[in-house]
């Protein structure tokens, strides 16, 4: 259990305090069970990013307020020089750059993503949210996985898909680097 697990929980705990919502009825919402949701407010297990989304959605903040506990600056451009995004770096093989991570009432939410290979043989671990997602691989090569159909995706390759179906992207050789646009 790292700190910032901890501190992001905490967020999630108070917020859904906040907001008057049970945690069996917020967890309902959010697809996974009462145990679970507890476990994430206790700081004890990571979190997917599509939970993020989906629980600051349900609390009507930005997933970034919920991730670091800073309410982003209202503006109406917000520009990201290279390597100055907004870094989320809290699950295995995966590092997260929020590239607009000032701008308020966002329409979509771009990341900049670094996935590192895992070792063969093990699984991807699937996960949904709520609305579209466009990712636009910028390095390397990735296996994107969709429901139940993969498809192989190398450098300039794109893929515009509904996030309510199970998906996951994974390096396939090296570290990859795409970009992701998620839109509800």
């Amino acid at each position: 259990m790292t700190i910032q697990l901890r501190e992001i929980g905490g967020r999630l705990a108070a917020l859904r305090d906040i907001c008057g919502v049970a945690a069996e009825d917020f967890a309902a919402q959010c697809g996974i069970t009462a145990e679970l949701l507890g476990a994430y407010e206790r700081g004890e297990r990571d979190f997917s990013f599509s939970f993020l989304q989906n629980a600051a959605a349900l609390l009507g903040v930005d997933v970034v307020e919920l991730m670091s506990g800073e309410t982003p600056r209202l503006s109406s451009c917000c520009v990201t020089k290279a390597g100055q995004g907004f870094a989320i770096n809290r699950r295995e093989a995966y590092d997260y750059c929020h590239l607009a991570f000032t701008f308020r009432n966002k329409k979509a939410e771009p990341f900049l993503v670094t996935v590192e290979p895992k070792p063969e043989g093990t699984a991807p671990t699937l996960h949904a949210h709520s609305g579209q997602e466009f990712n636009y691989l910028v390095e390397g090569a990735l296996d994107f996985h969709h429901g139940d159909r993969t498809y192989r995706l190398e450098t300039g390759d794109s893929v515009y898909f509904d996030a309510g179906i199970p998906h996951a992207m994974r390096a396939a050789g090296g570290t990859a680097r795409f970009l992701a646009v998620v839109m509800d």
